[in-house]
């Protein structure tokens, strides 16, 4: 759901008097990021990648990436996060089947990383620092940062001459839904 339509189901809402209705059904795809700078909020995009966004809330719901760090950071262009190892090899163990969408990737873009194989992304996804548009139609887009993109901004860097690795790397706090946050 983009911001403008989000806005107007809010709208009319208010003026059925639904408003918790929409803030619970608004709350089910928002992501809070919590890093040691703050909260990143990501809204979340089933009508892009219904499947993606499915295991992302299950594997969020179970505190997977609690304490992930964000392993691949390259300046100008992505944080990368959501392997267990720390180094770019792991995952939650459940391959996803490709979902692209025309959806550009832009600064504040979540997306999910994958290797070779189209069909090979698993719990691993980058935040885009900038316009990424090479990566468009390749890689799932599956939210975007409408909160706290400055909190990405301060994450770690890598080191370019070793692909983005980052040496004693930031991590995530918590992740969480809006809806489970009390």
């Amino acid at each position: 759901m983009t911001k403008k339509t989000l806005s107007a189901a809010l709208a009319i809402a208010a003026v059925l008097g639904l408003g918790a209705t929409a803030d619970a059904a608004d709350k089910d795809n928002l992501i809070y990021m919590e890093l040691k700078t703050g909260r990143v909020v990501i809204e979340t995009r089933p009508d892009l990648a219904p499947g993606h966004v499915a295991r992302i809330k299950e594997l969020v719901k179970q505190g997977f990436y609690d304490g992930v760090v964000f392993h691949r950071v390259i300046e100008g262009f992505m944080a990368q996060t959501g392997d267990p190892l720390g180094n770019g090899t792991g995952g939650s163990g459940k391959k996803l089947k490709a979902e692209f969408s025309k959806e550009p990737h832009v600064r504040g873009t979540v997306s999910m990383a994958r290797a070779q194989d189209p069909n090979s992304a698993d719990s691993q996804f980058f935040i885009c620092f900038a316009d990424a548009k090479f990566l468009d139609n390749q890689y799932t887009v599956w939210g975007r940062v409408i909160e706290g993109m400055e909190n990405i901004d301060k994450v770690k860097k890598g080191d370019r001459n070793r692909n983005g690795s980052v040496s004693d790397p930031d991590k995530i706090i918590k992740m969480q839904l809006a809806s489970d946050v009390k």
